[in-house]
């Protein structure tokens, strides 16, 4: 696992405690357009309804992919890794019988714990370690990220995706979106190659962002290796388009299973 020190970035050292303080101001300033961004929600342009509509649409449609890919799993307990502000949480627990939501952002988790429609079936928790050690082996009948590993530095990331391995019941199922490469766009080329300092004055000078939002990106060989070197096998990567993630960067959604026969 990757420790707390800072992860260097573009020339810059960037520690999880900055990333936690930017989502941190992100979430008290505009935790739903921080997790879902459209220019046109800006300044509390999402309806909270219609925010927790977008998030069922996408786990009812994760949930029918896993069922087609015959990945078959325990409905017990599912994670929401990076659930600000419980969009995705609400959704799953629909599917499971408990959900726990971990985020980095105490504002977030306020804003999820106000949006909860789940009747006290969701447990929301403040988790800022650079690992998932809060919970044990074999805690969960799937995983669930997307939108969320690619603001972190890669070695974190990494972390992070070992983490998952490790906290999921054998035959458990993973979900994890990541995008694989930048497109060839002046926004997907400017991540790409301009220092860390020029993007963060283009989001909060020239955008307005409250704090600034990062991109990383990782091969899908590198997340088929990775997992498999845990455990776990990805059964399918799939490319899809979305807002501004279609149009910029190259986004994989993975859908993966724990070997069956891992030992607890």
């Amino acid at each position: 696992m990757p420790s707390a020190a800072p992860w260097r970035l573009s020339g810059v050292f960037v520690s999880l405690d900055e990333i936690r303080k930017d989502w941190t101001t992100l979430g008290a300033a505009a935790p739903l357009w921080a997790v879902c961004v459209d220019p046109a929600k800006r300044h509390g342009g999402w309806d909270d309804d219609e925010f927790l509509a977008s998030g069922r649409a996408e786990i009812d449609a994760a949930m029918a992919r896993l069922a087609e890919l015959g990945i078959a799993h325990g409905r017990e307990r599912a994670l929401d890794f990076g659930c600000g502000a419980g969009r995705l949480s609400n959704a799953l627990a629909a599917y499971f019988d408990r959900v726990v939501g971990v985020d980095i952002s105490a504002p977030m988790l306020a804003e999820a714990r106000r949006l909860d429609r789940s009747g006290g079936r969701i447990d929301f928790l403040l988790n800022d370690a650079p690992d998932l050690k809060i919970f044990p082996d074999a805690s969960f009948d799937l995983v669930y990220t997307d939108l969320v590993l690619q603001h972190l530095p890669p070695p974190l990331a990494r972390g992070y995706l070992a983490e998952f391995a490790r906290v999921l019941r054998p035959g458990g199922a993973l979900v994890a979106g990541m995008p694989a490469t930048e497109r060839r766009t002046v926004k997907g080329l400017v991540f790409r190659y301009a220092p860390h300092r020029v993007i963060r004055f283009i989001q909060r000078v020239l955008l307005g962002y409250p704090a600034p939002m990062r991109m990383h990106t990782m091969p899908p060989e590198q997340m088929r290796e990775l997992l498999a070197s845990h455990g776990v096998r990805v059964v399918s990567a799939e490319e899809y388009a979305g807002d501004d993630h279609g149009t910029h960067w190259v986004h994989m959604r993975y859908y993966a299973r724990k070997d069956p026969g891992a030992a607890l």
